[in-house]
């Protein structure tokens, strides 16, 4: 926005290059006042007081005069920066007023003004050089100073009674002033403070926006404020969420009852089954061989029972009994477990986990996991939302969702449970947000994958894009000063 030091550094260098090189062109009488005189006086100093001064003490001797004054605009009024032979310091305030007031009128006529006026010129606004007249007398001439088609300052030159001054000679002094004024222009705006430089260039920027040529910049300059003002003040639904996938309602879960080997396998994941239709089986030959065992000594103790009873033998009755009774009791576990070596499906639904077609012959243990089957149409969706967006999730807030095997087609869902305990995934805390499907389409199957986004309420759209970055500075602020 504003000039770098190293840019005004690189300006002063181009200004002197020009005047080295329109030397060249003078005519003698502009080579008798010795431009390189003043281009010597002026960077033979680093700040804008010393050279100025120098540049009018060197004008203010080769020529004559009682006093040459330099000024530059500041705060669109002309303030005097130098007068010839280090006079400022001291000199009457009032008198630098006048001073300056008389450099604004040449400024803003942009021409030079000598004051009295002389019958042969064009008429001149002088009014502020005959005030300067009242006072001290004599003969005043302001030439301004320009840069860039920029009247930024002006040289005034005051003399004693007596002196004519001509076309030509004034002609002589705006061509020095032109090849030496931009250099003390751009030393004097690298001592500017930053804020002054910005003042500055937004102000060349609004006098620019306000060319008549500009007519595009203008409405592109509109069309951007406007955008800023919708991205700053006009709220859009916001929404949080992340990946999300597809689960039962219910998922039951069917475990070996026995154990044993596995005999066969009726259906794979994803097969829809209907409730009590058979799913796996055991094989059954160790019960079969078991429960002849038991039949067997059944049989065996009742007989001893029947004898002792003959004998009315009281004592072996009681332990025939006994034994009788345990063979009965084995005999029925047994055929219990027979009973449940067919797996059945609890329900109508999908059997979403197990595939037991190659593991046909393979031996099982009691409790091991065979088969999950979920309902067919009981769905719930489990969104994984980063622990930077929980605290925006509520109870029965709606959102949707988008299916990898689904892209074009979202399905709406409302908050039905916050799991309160985090977890890691891929390197991020979420934390499982539970949702229920308004509709459930027939393509829909346990396990499927998405994304699901919760609205949350109505924010900026710049503010929704640039807060996680806002807080993540904040985070890091707050640990830096902390520590």
């Amino acid at each position: 926005m504003w000039l770098s030091r190293r840019q005004y550094e690189d300006d002063i260098l181009f200004g002197t290059a020009i005047l080295n090189s329109r030397l060249q062109t003078f005519s003698a009488e502009v080579s008798a006042l010795d431009v390189i005189a003043l281009q010597a006086a002026v960077v033979s100093h680093e700040r804008l007081g010393p050279a100025a001064t120098a540049f009018a003490t060197e004008l203010a001797t080769r020529l004559g005069c009682e006093r040459v004054a330099v000024g530059f605009v500041e705060d669109r009024f002309s303030r005097v920066v130098a007068i010839s032979h280090g006079a400022l310091g001291g000199g009457n305030t009032e008198a630098l007023r006048a001073i300056g007031a008389a450099m604004d009128e040449a400024i803003e006529q942009a021409v030079s003004v000598i004051a009295p006026a002389r019958p042969d010129l064009p008429p001149r606004i002088i009014l502020a050089h005959e005030e300067l007249l009242r006072r001290e007398g004599g003969l005043v001439c302001s030439i301004p100073i320009v840069v860039r088609h920029e009247l930024v300052g002006a040289v005034l030159f005051q003399f004693r009674q007596g002196v004519a001054l001509d076309a030509g000679r004034v002609a002589e002094w705006e061509d020095a002033i032109a090849l030496v004024g931009p250099v003390l222009h751009f030393m004097g705006q690298l001592e500017r403070p930053w804020n002054k430089r910005l003042q500055k260039r937004l102000r060349q920027s609004w006098a620019g926006l306000r060319a008549p040529g500009s007519g595009r910049l203008r409405l592109a300059l509109g069309a951007v404020f406007l955008a800023m003002a919708v991205l700053l003040l006009v709220p859009f639904e916001y929404r949080v969420g992340g990946n999300a996938r597809v689960e039962g309602a219910i998922q039951r879960v069917l475990v070996a009852p026995v154990d044993g080997f596995l005999k066969s396998s009726e259906v794979r994941p994803g097969d829809l089954v209907k409730a009590g239709q058979v799913l796996a089986e055991l094989a059954e030959q160790d019960l079969q061989l078991e429960r002849s065992k038991w039949t067997s000594e059944l049989a065996q103790h009742e007989n001893a029972y029947a004898a002792a009873m003959a004998r009315a033998d009281r004592a072996q009755l009681v332990i025939s009994q006994s034994r009788a009774d345990e063979a009965r009791a084995q005999l029925a576990l047994v055929d219990e477990q027979l009973g449940r070596i067919r797996i059945e499906a609890p329900f109508d639904g999908v059997v979403i986990r197990g595939d037991l077609s190659q593991s046909l012959g393979a031996p099982v243990q009691r409790g091991d996991a065979l088969l999950t089957v979920a309902p067919r149409e009981r769905f719930r969706v489990i969104v994984e939302v980063d622990e930077r967006d929980i605290a925006r999730i509520r109870l029965g807030q709606a959102g949707s969702l988008a299916l990898s095997a689904l892209p074009w087609d979202t399905l709406p869902l409302s908050v039905i449970r916050i799991t309160p305990m985090a977890s890691a995934v891929e390197g991020h805390n979420v934390f499982e947000v539970e949702a229920t499907l308004a509709s459930q389409p027939d393509s829909l199957r346990p396990g499927l994958r998405g994304v699901a986004r919760i609205a949350v309420g109505r924010e900026p759209l710049l503010w929704a894009w640039t807060h996680r970055l806002t807080d993540w500075v904040r985070i890091g602020l707050w640990g830096w000063w902390g520590r």
